[in-house]
C-alpha cells in the first residue's frame, strides 16, 4: 500500500499556481504528485478535468499512467468500467477526470483547458509546450524533475514569477523505501555531481556516468540501415531487452524492440520474426537459450567474450555517435542512469553497475559483432602502411 510520507506532507502544504518539484532518486516525487491528484479528483464538489502529461506516449505509460493505476488498485480505487483504455481517461465517482497524453500530440497540447495540470519530467519538455498548456490550464500546474542540467524553469519561471512554489525533495523524504535502496544511494556519497543531483536533489554535473554525449531523435530516418539486433536474456527479475542498431550518416541510431520479464525463448523468436531481418547477438551465457531460438528460424549468435571485453565493448561504443528514438523509453532511461560501479571508500571502480545495465547490454552486444577485430585491425595497419609507401614511391 502507497503510504504517505514527508513528501507527500511537504506537497499538500504549496498553495501557489505553479508547484515545482525538483529532487533526487527515489524522493517519491511522481507518486506523491499523482497521490494529491486522485485525492482531489475524488473530492471535488463539482467535476473537474486533470491533465498528467509527458514527452511521449512511451515514456507515460511506463512512467505516471503506470504509477497512477498503481496506487489506484493498490488503495481498491481502481474500478475497470471507470478506465477509458482507449482515451486514456479515468473517470471518478466525483465526475472528475484524470487524462493521460504526451506533448508530441498538436491536438492535445493545443486542445480544450482543463483545471489542474502535471508535467512529469518536465526537463524533457520544451519551453514552448509548457506555455501552450499553461494558458490552458485554469487552477494548478504541477511540475517535476531531476535536477542533472539547467533548463527551462530555472531560467524562465523560478525567480522570474511570484506564482511559484519551489521544492526540493529527497530519497529521505521517501518513508516507503526500502532500505537496500537507501543503502544503495548512500554509497555514493562519494561522488560529488552524482551525490549532488541524486542524493541531495540540487541542480549538477552527474559523475560516474557511463556513457556521455547521446541525443534523442523523433523517428527513424528512412535512409537508416538495420545493421543488428543486440539481445539481453531476462525473465523473472531482470528484463529481456533487445535493441534494434542502425547505422546512419557516419553513426548509430538505437531502437527499442523489447523490453519485459517473462518472456520465453519462443517468444523472443516470435518477436524477432515479425521484425526487419538482421543478425542478433545475444549474451554467451545462455547458449541453450540461443540454440532454441535458433531452431524458431532466427539468426542468432553468441558475442565473444574474453579478458576486459566488457570495457572494451563500452570504449568502442563510446567512441561512435549514438542516437536514440524517442520511443525507446527504456534505453534512454538506462543511458541516463548507467553508471560505473563504486567501492566501500566510495571512489569509481573499472566495473559497469548492473542496475540499468540491460538494454545497455544488448546495446554492447550488438555493436561489438562490428567493432573491427585486432587481427582486422593490424591488416588494416598494414595496409594504410603500404598505400603510404606506395604514394610516397610514386611521388619520387
Amino acid at each position: 500500500m502507497f503510504q504517505s510520507t514527508t513528501a507527500t506532507k511537504k506537497l499538500a502544504k504549496l498553495h501557489k499556481r505553479i508547484k515545482a518539484i525538483q529532487g533526487g532518486t527515489s524522493a517519491s516525487k511522481t507518486i506523491s504528485i499523482l497521490l494529491l491528484l486522485i485525492d482531489k479528483a475524488q473530492t471535488d464538489t463539482s467535476p473537474t478535468l486533470t491533465s498528467v502529461v509527458s514527452e511521449s506516449l512511451p515514456h507515460l505509460k511506463k512512467g505516471a499512467m503506470r504509477d497512477f493505476l498503481m496506487i489506484m488498485e493498490e488503495h481498491r480505487y481502481f474500478n475497470e468500467s471507470r478506465w477509458n483504455r482507449s482515451d486514456l481517461v479515468y473517470t471518478f465517482e466525483t465526475g472528475s477526470k484524470i487524462e493521460f497524453f504526451s506533448t508530441d500530440q498538436p491536438v492535445k497540447v493545443r486542445g480544450p483547458r482543463r483545471d489542474r495540470l502535471f508535467i512529469n519530467e518536465a526537463n524533457r519538455v520544451p519551453l514552448e509546450t509548457f506555455d501552450q498548456l499553461e494558458v490552458r490550464t485554469k487552477d494548478e500546474i504541477w511540475l517535476d524533475w531531476n535536477p542533472t542540467a539547467e533548463f527551462w524553469v530555472y531560467t524562465d519561471i523560478i525567480g522570474h514569477r511570484d506564482d511559484v512554489d519551489h521544492l526540493i525533495l529527497t530519497y529521505k523524504d521517501n518513508e516507503a523505501l526500502d532500505q537496500q535502496i537507501v543503502d544503495s544511494i548512500e554509497k555514493r556519497k562519494g561522488l560529488t555531481g552524482w551525490w549532488k543531483v541524486y542524493g541531495l536533489g540540487q541542480l549538477g554535473e552527474v559523475e560516474g556516468k557511463i556513457y556521455k554525449g547521446w541525443q534523442q531523435i523523433d523517428e527513424l530516418p528512412h535512409e537508416a540501415r538495420l545493421e543488428r539486433y543486440g539481445l539481453d536474456f531476462g525473465y523473472t527479475n531482470d528484463p529481456t531487452a533487445i535493441v534494434a542498431i542502425y547505422s546512419y550518416n557516419g553513426g548509430f541510431i538505437l531502437d527499442e524492440i523489447a523490453y519485459s520479464t517473462g518472456l520465453t525463448n519462443r517468444e523472443i523468436a516470435d518477436i524477432l520474426n515479425n521484425t526487419e531481418r538482421a543478425l542478433v547477438m545475444a549474451d554467451s551465457a545462455e547458449p541453450k537459450s540461443i540454440d532454441e531460438i535458433r531452431t524458431y528460424g532466427v539468426n542468432i549468435m553468441p558475442v565473444k567474450k574474453g579478458r576486459d571485453s566488457v570495457n572494451q565493448g563500452i570504449q568502442f561504443v563510446q567512441s561512435k555517435r549514438i542516437s536514440v528514438t524517442k520511443r525507446s523509453f527504456n534505453i534512454w532511461k538506462e543511458y541516463m542512469n548507467y553508471m560505473w560501479e563504486i567501492d566501500k571508500d566510495g571512489r569509481i571502480i573499472n566495473v559497469p553497475s548492473h542496475r540499468f545495465s540491460h538494454s545497455m547490454d544488448a546495446v554492447r552486444y550488438g555493436m561489438e559483432s562490428m567493432r573491427p577485430s585486432e587481427r582486422s585491425l593490424h591488416n588494416m595497419i598494414q595496409l594504410n602502411q603500404e598505400r603510404r609507401r606506395n604514394l610516397a614511391n610514386n611521388a619520387r
